[in-house]
C-alpha cells in the first residue's frame, strides 16, 4: 500500500485530535511522509499525488488549464521533456505572469518546506523567480529535517556543490508573517507539488 493510502486512513483522524509533538520534531503517529504533506498542505501548498508518470502528466494538464496557463518557465531539461510529451509550449526566459516548473532537491517533513539549489534555479533568486511555482518531485526526496537536506545535496555533488541552496517556506502570497524569525523573507509562492510515487 503506497504512503498516500495510509496517509488519507490516517489524516482525518490525527487531525480531528491535538497531539503533542516528540523531542524529535515528528508528530506522533505519522510517518516523515505523512508528516510532510500534513504541514505542506496546512502551509497553503497545493498537493497532487501520482501514482505514476501518466497520472504525472494528467495533473499537469489540468493544472495548467485550471489557472490558464498556456506556456510555462523552466530551467530543467526533463521537465522540457514532460512539457513537451503534454503538448505545452515552454521557455527560459522569465515570464512573471508564467508559471516556473522545476525539480527541486527534497521535501523537508518537519516544516512541509521544498528546498532548491543551484541546480534548478542556476544563477536566479526565489524571489526573482515567478510567484507560481509547479514542482516535480518524487517520494524518495521526503527527508526528515533540513539537516538532512543539506546532507544529502552534499553527498550527491560532492565535485560540483551548489551555490546556492534555499527553500520555499510557506506557500500563501502575501501573508501577514507572525513568526519574527522569518521576518523579512520574499519566498512566498503559490505552489503545485506534482509527487511522484517512486518507492
Amino acid at each position: 500500500m503506497s504512503f498516500f493510502n495510509k496517509f488519507l486512513k490516517n489524516i482525518v483522524k490525527t487531525s480531528q485530535k491535538k497531539e503533542s509533538e516528540k523531542a524529535n520534531g515528528q508528530e506522533d503517529g505519522l510517518s516523515v511522509d505523512e508528516q510532510f504533506v500534513k504541514k505542506f498542505i496546512h502551509k497553503g501548498g497545493k498537493f497532487l499525488y501520482c501514482a505514476d508518470v501518466e497520472e504525472a502528466e494528467k495533473n499537469l494538464v489540468q493544472v495548467l488549464q485550471e489557472n490558464q496557463w498556456n506556456n510555462v518557465v523552466t530551467f530543467d531539461d526533463e521537465i522540457r521533456e514532460l512539457l513537451t510529451t503534454i503538448q505545452s509550449a515552454k521557455t527560459s526566459k522569465i515570464i512573471p505572469s508564467l508559471p516556473f516548473m522545476t525539480q527541486c532537491e527534497c521535501l523537508i517533513a518537519n516544516d512541509g518546506s521544498i528546498m532548491f539549489s543551484s541546480k534548478q534555479l542556476k544563477d536566479k533568486k526565489l524571489k526573482d523567480l515567478p510567484s507560481n511555482f509547479i514542482v516535480y518531485a518524487k517520494t524518495s526526496q521526503i527527508v526528515k529535517d533540513s539537516r538532512d537536506g543539506i546532507s544529502g545535496i552534499r553527498n550527491r555533488s560532492e565535485k560540483n556543490s551548489p551555490t546556492i541552496i534555499s527553500s520555499i517556506k510557506d506557500f500563501i502570497i502575501n501573508k501577514t508573517e507572525t513568526d519574527f524569525m522569518s521576518y523579512g523573507n520574499t519566498n512566498s509562492k503559490t505552489l503545485y507539488l506534482l509527487l511522484l510515487e517512486d518507492l
